[in-house]
């Protein structure tokens, strides 16, 4: 059977692509809308205009100093953290992600220290 319409249907003659269109068109007065309205104290439109044009400032975890003895055992360490939240000196949760990353560089370290040992004992037995 013969297609009804060999040519495909026309561009831009679906409703989303007349939308899009329309909206185009208006786009200007729209802003300037937007704009009047937060001048006059709408703070959704303000919120609307801001988020447009400024990026979003992103939670940044807060700095924090405490004496920490990096060369002693990982349990040390641990306490040295813990103590350091009791005193109120490092926030619960920033005390957790340290103890988190002392307990990932210790699981790094306890796997390159087994691949030296199996490594030497292979060359040991030749």
């Amino acid at each position: 059977m013969k297609s009804p319409n060999p040519a495909g249907r026309p561009p831009g003659s679906n409703a989303q692509t007349k939308l899009v269109q329309r909206m185009l068109e208006n786009a200007d007065g729209i802003v300037d809308m937007l704009l009047a309205k937060a001048m006059e104290g709408c703070t959704n439109s303000a919120s609307l205009i801001l988020s447009r044009i400024m990026p979003s400032i992103k939670a940044q975890a807060q700095l924090v100093a405490f004496d920490f003895d990096h060369t002693a055992p990982v349990s040390a360490q641990v306490e040295q953290v813990i103590s350091a939240i009791a005193d109120g000196t490092v926030p619960a949760d920033i005390g957790r992600q340290i103890i988190d990353a002392i307990g990932t560089l210790s699981a790094i370290r306890a796997n390159e220290e087994l691949e030296a040992r199996i490594t030497a004992l292979e060359e040991k037995q030749g």
